[in-house]
């Protein structure tokens, strides 16, 4: 096990009707003017939006909204978001939603709190982030762990990129989760949340070292969402499946189930140039190019392929040859069950090879840099797995 520094700061506040509770801790961490971030018409059509506020200001906080988070969150949105923390004033930054309301409250947070610095200019590693706002969230899409992780990302079109950036200045001072929210979602978002929540395990889980308890606890929560994430997408409705998979998205990407190791996050990486280029759901970029990905670097750590299949999902073969092969082609077909895509032809149509190239080309920053470390990736090799992913 490496050396590893440990701190999940973020209060979690879980169960039925704890959103009512917003204006206790929005006050507990010191705010006193809110600028409340959501998305888009769900948190207004479902009333959640006129609840949060009333709550607000009937505990004598001023309150105003800004609405717009879309998937992929943009650089341009985030910015705007910024001009109304200023006008404001903001001292507390309020998500309502899911990973793209709160990954924009994020960044609206950054710039509130340096406002003589542009926002991009952290996520391009040009500035450091020294301070920022402090940010609560009311969860109501169990997905991208963001409400408890140090990571958010933004899409910057007019240079083609999307970049995360991880920070302790990321961390949320408290999560409001309450599965209830959850149970209007569409069966396409809870099966991309069920995908981006498997996958913050496994690009911390495929990685060179073995960890016992590490290990053994992104297995079981792997095993508990492929079991949940099935109820779900059957039953939406199902609120004990919506506050496993809720409580799971939230550990899948604190940090817990990567402790002592050293993350791949390849498949991130992938996954973010075809939501960049596309504007692909973040899951399904991420279940599009998996498979590929798998098969292209398994001979690394033929073993840990060998113990994910037999772990996670119950392969009794012995020969860690076929035990791996099995395990990747039994989670790609988990994928296709829930309705993801597994190659491109699935979600964004096969590309020409030029396309594939500039992919590979902007995934190693224009050839500056490697991604994995399972295995180490060229842009050479990342256009491989596009190829391969490109059926």
């Amino acid at each position: 096990m490496q050396q590893f520094t440990y701190c999940s700061p973020t209060e979690v506040v879980f169960g039925p009707g704890t959103e009512y509770q917003v204006a206790d801790y929005v006050k507990k961490y010191g705010g006193s003017r809110v600028l409340v971030v959501y998305g888009g018409g769900s948190a207004v059509h479902s009333g959640l939006l006129d609840r949060v506020t009333q709550a607000l200001t009937e505990a004598d906080l001023t309150a105003a909204s800004f609405g717009g988070a879309q998937p992929n969150p943009l650089l341009a949105h985030a910015r705007a978001g910024v001009e109304r923390a200023k006008e404001l004033e903001a001292d507390f930054i309020l998500a309502v939603g899911g990973g793209s309301a709160i990954d924009t409250a994020k960044a609206i947070a950054h710039g509130a709190a340096n406002p003589e610095t542009d926002i991009w200019d952290f996520w391009s590693r040009e500035k450091p982030l020294e301070r920022s706002t402090p940010v609560g969230v009311i969860l109501t899409i169990p997905a991208a762990g963001s409400e408890t992780s140090d990571s958010a990302v933004l899409t910057n079109p007019d240079i083609g990129r999307k970049r995360g950036l991880s920070t302790p200045f990321n961390r949320p001072k408290f999560a409001i989760m309450n599965p209830e929210l959850t149970l209007t979602l569409p069966v396409y978002q809870v099966a991309c949340g069920v995908t981006d929540i498997m996958m913050h395990t496994l690009d911390r889980y495929f990685n060179p070292i073995d960890n016992a308890l590490t290990d053994a606890l992104a297995e079981a929560l792997l095993r508990t969402v492929i079991a949940q994430g099935r109820t779900a997408v059957a039953d939406p409705h199902n609120y004990d499946a919506m506050s496993e998979l809720m409580w799971a998205g939230s550990l899948s990407h604190n940090g817990l189930t990567g402790l002592g190791g050293n993350g791949d996050w390849a498949v991130h990486q992938l996954g973010h140039e075809l939501s960049a280029r596309f504007d692909l759901a973040h899951g399904a970029s991420l279940a599009a190019v998996w498979g590929a990905w798998a098969r292209y670097v398994c001979d690394a750590r033929i073993e840990r392929f060998a113990r994910y299949a037999r772990n996670v999902w119950g392969v009794e073969e012995d020969d860690d040859d076929f035990a791996a092969a099995a395990g990747i082609a039994i989670t790609e077909g988990y994928f296709q069950s829930i309705g993801m895509p597994i190659r491109f032809s699935d979600c964004v149509g096969v590309q020409p090879d030029a396309v594939i190239r500039e992919l590979a080309h902007s995934c190693a920053y224009d050839g500056t840099r490697t991604i994995g470390t399972l295995r180490v990736l060229s842009e050479e090799d990342i256009a491989e797995i596009y190829a391969d992913a490109n059926q």
